[in-house]
C-alpha cells in the first residue's frame, strides 16, 4: 500500500473516531501532498512517489521542530505541546530512524570504504550515506558524528 493511501486511510479513521488531535494534522499532510502533486504535474510527473512524500514529511517535521523551539523560548506551552503532538503524528508515517550507535557504526563503515581521513572527505561520505540510507538516517546527527570521527 502506498504511503499516500496509508495517510488517507488514517485520516478516514480519525474522522470516524472524531479524533480532534489527529485529523487536523493529517489534513495538513494530505494538503501538502496535493500541493506537491500539482507542482509535479507542471514538470510532467503523474503521481507522487513515496520517497517524495517522505521528504515532504521530514520537511514538515523540521518546520515543527523550529516552531516548537520558538514557542518554548517564548513560554507558549500550549503551542509547544501542539507542535510536539503534530511531530508525533507525522513520525508515524516515516521509516524508523536509526539510533546514534547504529549511525556511528554506519559512518565508520563508510569512512573505511571511502578511505576518508579528514574533514575534506566529508562530502564523499555524505554522498554515500544519502544514496544508501537517506530514509533511515537523521543527517543533523550524522554531521555531528562525522565531525567527531574525522576531527
Amino acid at each position: 500500500m502506498s504511503l499516500k493511501k496509508q495517510i488517507d486511510d488514517k485520516l478516514n479513521q480519525a474522522l470516524k473516531a472524531k479524533d480532534k488531535n489527529t485529523y487536523p494534522t493529517l489534513r495538513l499532510i494530505i494538503s501538502a501532498i496535493k500541493d506537491a502533486e500539482i507542482a509535479g504535474r507542471s514538470k510532467g510527473q503523474k503521481d507522487i512517489k513515496d520517497s517524495d512524500i517522505i521528504l515532504l514529511l521530514k520537511k514538515m517535521i523540521k518546520q515543527r521542530n523550529e516552531s516548537s523551539e520558538v514557542y518554548e523560548k517564548a513560554g507558549r506551552k500550549e503551542l509547544y505541546e501542539n507542535e510536539k503532538k503534530e511531530i508525533a503524528i507525522i513520525n508515524t508515517f516515516l521509516p524508523k530512524q536509526l539510533s546514534e550507535e547504529e549511525i556511528k557504526k554506519i559512518c565508520k563503515e563508510v569512512i573505511k570504504s571511502v578511505g576518508a581521513s579528514s574533514m575534506k572527505d566529508m562530502g564523499k561520505i555524505m554522498g554515500v550515506l544519502k544514496s544508501k540510507h537517506s530514509d533511515t538516517l537523521d543527517f543533523s546527527k550524522v554531521s555531528v558524528i562525522l565531525k567527531g570521527l574525522l576531527g
